[in-house]
């Protein structure tokens, strides 16, 4: 079970004999620790391991592979437009019904997860941002979902693309929700998004496509595969016929200041949707011609089996370096 220690003072503690706590634990830049520590439980350097994307994406950064030209249009809650992660990055941030009074901490996670200098997988894609509540609160309190401002929100980003320069579009919209066909707005929503679609724009959310997020140990190298394992929300549900995507243990942009950064030790399937609208900038960079089909297409296909310690498959991991590579020699 996750242990949310972000913003907590725990200088009065002895954690030392907590390690198995502290390895599911979530915490942030103002997290204060003890002087009493387990050896093994380093927190600066659990955050570093969890700013890399992992899977050796920072391989294709050093390639010059970054997204760069490429835009990647984000709808969320509302975001923390400075942060050090993505502030020059950024290009647009406007806001349809958004209720958010201050930054949300999902904005800047999912932002830095995609476009994050340090944390993004396509560290110099343009960011287009709107932040957007898809419902209304009712007097009870109670949050009545209405996926109609969604709609609007995508139709503005279409709108947005058309003034843009044919070398710099928007390829990619990234919404880390379900959208659920008994919805109200639902039709609409999916009108919506083929008409992105007939603009070259792919709106990737939760179960547009067959993919599932990974866990990861905290204390382990995001760039090894053997690092990886089930999810944390899935544990005892593996899914068939599902790519899997970095999701667990990530230290990504904080909303509680500019140059915070908080470590999540349970993603969700939020944290994976941007992972994967990233890749896609990055493959629209080294090859414009893309389709989210033949993305799709060959990320199966270069994908590598991932193994439990009893060497049974859990499924296909997703391989970026080896990806990126064949979507360049489609060309």
């Amino acid at each position: 079970m996750e242990v949310d220690l972000r913003s907590s003072n725990l200088t009065m503690l002895d954690l030392t004999n907590n390690l198995n706590d502290l390895l599911y634990s979530s915490f942030d830049s103002n997290t204060k620790w003890p002087a009493k520590m387990p050896a093994e439980f380093d927190p600066e350097a659990v955050m570093e391991l969890g700013k890399n994307p992992g899977l050796n994406v920072k391989k294709l950064h050093k390639d010059g592979f970054t997204g760069k030209g490429v835009g990647l249009a984000i709808i969320d809650q509302a975001l923390l437009v400075d942060h050090v992660e993505y502030k020059d990055q950024l290009k647009m941030y406007e806001e349809v019904h958004c209720s958010d009074k201050m930054a949300q901490m999902h904005g800047p996670a999912v932002a830095s997860i995609a476009v994050g200098k340090t944390v993004g997988v396509a560290p110099e894609a343009d960011l287009y941002y709107i932040a957007e509540t898809h419902g209304v609160y009712k007097k009870s309190g109670q949050f009545e979902y209405n996926l109609t401002w969604l709609a609007q929100s995508i139709d503005r980003i279409v709108e947005v693309n058309k003034l843009l320069p044919k070398d710099k579009k928007i390829r990619v919209i990234s919404i880390s929700l379900g959208i659920n066909s008994k919805t109200k707005g639902y039709e609409q929503v999916m009108k919506s998004i083929a008409s992105a679609e007939q603009e070259g724009i792919y709106t990737v959310y939760v179960g547009s496509d067959n993919f599932w997020g990974l866990g990861r140990e905290p204390l382990l190298s995001a760039d090894e595969i053997t690092s990886y394992t089930k999810g944390l929300t899935w544990r005892y549900n593996a899914p068939d016929n599902m790519l899997l995507i970095p999701m667990d243990s990530r230290c990504t942009a904080s909303p509680t200041g500019d140059t915070d950064y908080v470590f999540y030790r349970d993603g969700g399937m939020s944290w994976s949707v941007p992972y994967i609208a990233g890749l896609y900038a990055v493959a629209c960079q080294v090859n414009p011609n893309i389709t989210p089909e033949l993305f799709w297409q060959e990320a199966l296909k270069t994908s590598d089996a991932l193994l439990d310690n009893e060497e049974v498959k859990i499924g296909k991991i997703v391989n970026p370096v080896k990806l990126i590579e064949n979507i360049s020699k489609l060309k």
